[in-house]
């Protein structure tokens, strides 16, 4: 099999996709067209560097006759021998020891226990929150009637917060062990589109992705695991140094020597627990600020020279960064949702916070992105491995008091006046004005915040607006507060993948090792293999 890379394709091309790569890989290489065979696309990325000719860029594989011939003809070009790397179980045969247990069913929890299902080792699962149907009708109610339930939500249940957002599956991990190529290959086995394998920025989708998690779920019971909902880990008993039992719900034990922490970002009650338990923890850096929208049709055109109407190309994101500021902040685009929705995303009463979400069509007309600030543990007004959940808590109580639980909101032209001016001006978004799932309220967004982060933000909107034109007009509007960007704390963990505490395992984004649904997803299944490699040295 071989391997080409940089074939390019007009986005302006029509017909069927893998004909025309046949006919220009075949033209590249001065051979038959009928004889490339098994053609695949591995990679698939948009130039846009010509504007408004749009190209389509390819890595692709495939079999033909005299490969050898081809290579040796072609060499120092970018063609190349391809050997498919697939990523390897371990198994354990007949398991006579205590199951592991996973706690939580995000991405990280999901995989972990597919992964440890796949070995063999019939993984027992607890959710805090419920399975996702029931979890999409509690979001729905909340999102239009304001009822909020604390353990099923946008941020908890089953598939974890990134269920209700863009499903983006882009990673900056390096993918040396093909764990990220497994992650995409079973969210396609299970229902995700093929593009998810090969394009340079994949997602799902929400609307897809609900029933994709809830297939693997289901693969991971065929498989020997046992999932249990409405179960809130709330006691670790730990002996010599080493777990030995878990309490689920204040009264229900279960003993393991190997439980996986997935408890993701936002289990405030778990990581107090932990910390009361003398788990070794710290806080951590994260980013605070607020989600952007922009009419989607303004980015495409800034981004691709024309509107996309009639084409075949996707809907364009951006990634923007503005550097170290002279406050020695930086200032940074995040979780970018083209087509999509500023949603309410609160799961704790008196508190709000806010997400970005879209569906597989991304065809909501609008585009938003958190616009965030670092912060660190300087910024936060305590100290201790709690102290960034008590930061993240207090500009989510602004926000809350500021919304009286909707979304607070406000053109970014008076938010300036507000931060400036200290003047501010109720007023009422028109209908069609943005894209949200949650109830709205115009609100002085200035008072989130500090001085010193909403400098930094308008400077950092300021200057995106040189990159894109029209991105920090007086009109664009504005939704408070993006507070959950990744964890503030960290739960230390060894080479081993466990902490000091033997058979403890911090997976996820939750414990600070991952940022998404790819990575946590990846970490799964790094954690996964650490239980494997302590039981086959046992």
């Amino acid at each position: 099999m071989l391997k080409i890379d940089g074939i390019k394709l007009n986005a302006s091309l029509k017909g069927d996709e893998l004909n025309n790569l046949r006919e220009k890989v075949a033209k590249t290489l001065r051979i038959e067209a009928s004889s490339v065979k098994d053609l695949s696309i591995i990679k698939k990325s948009t130039d846009a560097r010509k504007k408004p000719d749009i190209f389509f860029v390819y890595s692709l594989v495939f079999n033909c006759d005299n490969e050898s011939r081809i290579v040796k003809k072609n060499h120092g070009s970018n063609i190349s021998f391809y050997n498919k790397k697939s990523y390897a179980y371990p198994h354990i045969s007949d398991f006579e020891g205590k199951r592991p247990i996973v706690i939580g069913l995000g991405p990280a929890g999901l995989f972990c226990g597919y992964s440890l299902a796949k070995m063999g080792f019939k993984p027992i699962i607890f959710e805090r929150g419920k399975c996702i149907a029931e979890r999409s009708l509690d979001v729905k109610t909340f999102w239009e009637k304001g009822f909020l339930n604390p353990d099923s939500n946008v941020l908890f249940g089953e598939g974890g917060a990134g269920t209700f957002s863009d499903g983006k599956l882009n990673t900056l991990n390096k993918d040396i062990n093909g764990r990220n190529s497994e992650i995409l290959r079973i969210f396609h086995e299970h229902g995700a589109p093929i593009q998810i394998t090969y394009d340079n920025k994949p997602h799902i989708g929400t609307d897809v992705l609900r029933d994709v998690v809830a297939s693997i779920r289901e693969d991971i019971k065929k498989m020997g695991g046992e999932i249990y909902y409405n179960s809130r880990l709330t006691d670790i008993e730990i002996k010599d140094g080493k777990v030995s039992t878990i309490i689920i719900n204040e009264s229900d034990r279960y003993e393991t020597d190997s439980l996986v922490l997935a408890i993701g970002h936002s289990a405030r009650d778990s990581f107090k627990m932990l910390y009361e338990k003398n788990i070794p923890m710290e806080a951590k850096a994260f980013a605070v600020g607020m989600r952007v929208q922009h009419k989607q049709d303004d980015i495409d055109i800034n981004q691709y020279g024309k509107s996309i109407e009639n084409t075949s190309l996707p809907v364009a994101s951006y990634k923007l960064t503005s550097g170290i500021l002279p406050s020695e902040r930086s200032v940074y685009s995040f979780c970018m949702c083209p087509g999509g929705y500023v949603v309410n995303s609160s799961s704790e009463e008196g508190y709000t916070s806010v997400n970005g979400m879209s569906y597989h069509d991304r065809a909501s007309g609008y585009a938003n992105s958190a616009i965030i600030v670092n912060v660190s543990p300087d910024d936060y007004e305590s100290i201790g491995p709690l102290a960034g959940i008590e930061y993240q808590r207090k500009l989510e109580k602004r926000a809350f008091e500021l919304g009286g639980g909707s979304i607070p909101v406000q053109y970014y032209g008076d938010y300036k006046n507000c931060v400036n001016k200290g003047t501010f001006y109720e007023k009422t978004l028109p209908s069609d004005s943005g894209r949200f799932k949650g109830s709205v309220k115009y609100a002085d967004l200035s008072r989130i915040f500090d001085d010193d982060i909403n400098n930094a933000f308008i400077e950092g909107m300021e200057i995106f607006d040189k990159k894109i034109k029209g991105f920090a007009a007086d009109n664009v509007i504005l939704a408070g507060v993006e507070s959950r960007t990744s964890s503030p704390v960290r739960i230390k963990r060894n080479e081993d993948g466990q902490t000091d505490i033997k058979g403890l395992f911090p997976c996820g984004e939750g414990p600070g090792y991952a940022g998404g649904i790819s990575s946590a997803a990846m970490d799964g299944l790094y954690i996964a293999e650490c239980i494997y490699k302590k039981y086959e040295e046992k």
